[in-house]
């Protein structure tokens, strides 16, 4: 079993460092192509490989091989091979849902209300498990994806979310918790599968951080009236929780089951929690991103360039 899950990293770290490539030179092309094609004068980042690049223009033809690189759409980062939530919405996702060891009464009591948001998922005690054997026991029985909660004094401030069984691992901080029994004239908890609302994720980050979230989550039926949505404002996402109802026609009324929370993006690893050393880091918040106007994101070719909010 070891031997074969280390067959199949290989395979799939191969497979995914092959597009990689294929996504900066076929970038670079069509960088090129633009500036060729509007009269405009060729980047300085291009202008050493300008005419090996423009040769292979001539002869540009989309195979199968650009196809699963860029996607039906020529978009980067849609290929089926590097996508690792490729079979989201075939099965409905399992989520397993620990603590950090020793947890608190208000930890235990946040993670419970967790698992209540989130369909499919179970609670497990973290006892004195070692982090490998409990990413191994979850790959056994089909996890898709595994979320752990921190705490510092009693107060939860830290979320990671590793989907199985490649990754990515995405860390979180959460502030300003508010339980359940903390917000007045709450309405009662629904167990129908949510709608999901996601505001201002715009960026390539943002879509990255959207299908983190996203994928938890089964797909709703249509009359579901329960909404959860993620609104990112200033690199803070926050979560609401709500349920609806029809009332004179047209009119809807809304009731706030809670929690609430915020979270905030520090760090993306291309792996899973338990290889997170091992892992290359897919993006990481950097000092300067908390003051400068733009922010870059960290692709290998380094060529999106996010403006105002980072997500």
């Amino acid at each position: 079993m070891l031997r074969r899950q280390a067959r199949l990293r290989r395979e799939y770290l191969y497979k995914k460092g092959k597009e990689i490539k294929l996504q900066s030179i076929e970038t670079k092309k069509n960088r090129l192509k633009t500036s060729l094609m509007a009269n405009q004068p060729i980047p300085m980042d291009l202008r050493s490989e300008a005419l090996s690049l423009q040769s292979k223009l001539h002869w540009q033809d989309e195979g199968p091989e650009l196809s699963a690189a860029f996607g039906s759409d020529g978009n980067v980062g849609t290929s089926h091979e590097d996508d690792e939530y490729r079979w989201a919405g075939v099965e409905d996702p399992k989520v397993m849902i620990t603590t950090s060891r020793d947890p608190s009464s208000k930890l235990k009591q946040f993670v419970k209300e967790l698992r209540l948001i989130i369909p499919n998922s179970q609670r497990m005690n973290r006892g004195n498990y070692e982090m490998k054997q409990l990413v191994d026991a979850c790959r056994a029985n089909e996890i898709t994806d595994f979320v752990i909660v921190h705490e510092h004094r009693g107060n939860p401030v830290g979320l990671i979310i590793s989907h199985l069984p490649y990754g990515p691992t995405a860390y979180f901080n959460i502030t300003d918790v508010v339980m359940r029994h903390e917000i007045p004239e709450i309405g009662t908890m629904s167990e129908q599968y949510p709608h999901l609302i996601f505001h201002n994720f715009k960026t390539p980050l943002g879509c990255r951080v959207m299908n983190v979230l996203k994928y938890l989550y089964p797909v709703p039926k249509e009359d579901s009236k329960r909404i959860i949505t993620f609104a990112n404002h200033d690199d803070y996402i926050s979560f609401r929780h709500h349920v609806y109802k029809k009332t004179d026609g047209k009119h809807i009324e809304m009731n706030e089951v809670g929690p609430r929370f915020q979270l905030k993006l520090y760090e993306i690893k291309l792996g899973t929690i338990d290889i997170a050393d091992a892992a290359d880091t897919e993006w990481a918040l950097r000092p300067y991103m908390n003051t400068g106007v733009k922010r870059r994101f960290l692709s290998p070719d380094d060529g999106w360039v996010l403006e105002e909010d980072q997500i």
